[in-house]
């Protein structure tokens, strides 16, 4: 199946979605390689790439750093296509963001109470890519480890309701940081280097365990996004 539009990735994500749930990939197989993958549908690497990262956090694909990427063994519950329908029709991106925001914030609140040392290792790591990639002028890394951040800030929260529904809006959500990097940003490190901090703020927060500065500050950061956003739509 040779692939070739603008939204190239999210064919490819339906398509090794549709290949799980026929069957033909089943719970534990290894995906072919980045290289046999791009070949087979007549994409780039990066491509591929995004299908994967889009499959991974929606808990289809578990990606092994030097091992591979490997089919779930459990796979996600079905029931949660409802919400991804809702998301799906959502009339605009604004309000998209305004679900993201309510959802983060509350989630951080939590994630300062309940937060593990595994937690914290895992939110320091994408803080230290966050740092690489802008060191590097990397904008697609720092891209993921954003999304990355606070989807596990989310995780770090304990409520696996509140996981279910940031991983429907996944794909809008990378989406929304992709927009708001591009338009401002990403337009000069000094600005990109205050974004970095905000992250390390919050993250100060929820290690400190104080819930109320933590969903502060993420309420504060995601209201820059909206009025980017706001700004630059028609």
């Amino acid at each position: 199946m040779k692939i070739g539009t603008a939204k190239s990735h999210e064919l490819v994500a339906e398509h090794l979605l549709e290949r799980i749930r026929s069957g033909e990939w089943r719970p534990g197989d290894r995906l072919p390689s980045v290289v046999e993958l791009a070949e087979a549908y007549g994409v780039g690497r990066s491509t591929i790439r995004e299908a994967v990262s889009a499959l991974k956090a929606t808990g289809w694909l578990d990606v092994r750093h030097g091992g591979g990427t490997f089919i779930r063994k459990e796979l996600p519950n079905e029931s949660k296509s409802a919400a991804d329908r809702l998301f799906r029709n959502a009339g605009s991106l604004i309000e998209l963001l305004q679900v993201r925001r309510a959802l983060e914030i509350g989630s951080a609140s939590l994630a300062a109470q309940h937060r593990s040392d595994e937690h914290l290792r895992r939110l320091r790591q994408l803080l230290e890519s966050m740092e690489t990639s802008l060191a590097h002028g990397d904008t697609t890394g720092g891209e993921m480890a954003d999304v990355a951040f606070h989807r596990a800030i989310v995780e770090a929260s304990g409520n696996p309701l509140f996981l279910q529904l940031i991983d429907s809006l996944y794909d809008r959500f990378e989406a929304t940081i992709k927009q708001t990097r591009e338009l401002w940003f990403y337009r000069e490190n000094a600005t990109a280097g205050r974004l970095l901090q905000e992250h390390r703020s919050i993250f100060d927060a929820i290690e400190k365990r104080d819930g109320r500065q933590a969903s502060e500050l993420v309420g504060v950061h995601l209201d820059k996004v909206i009025d980017v956003l706001r700004t630059a739509l028609p």
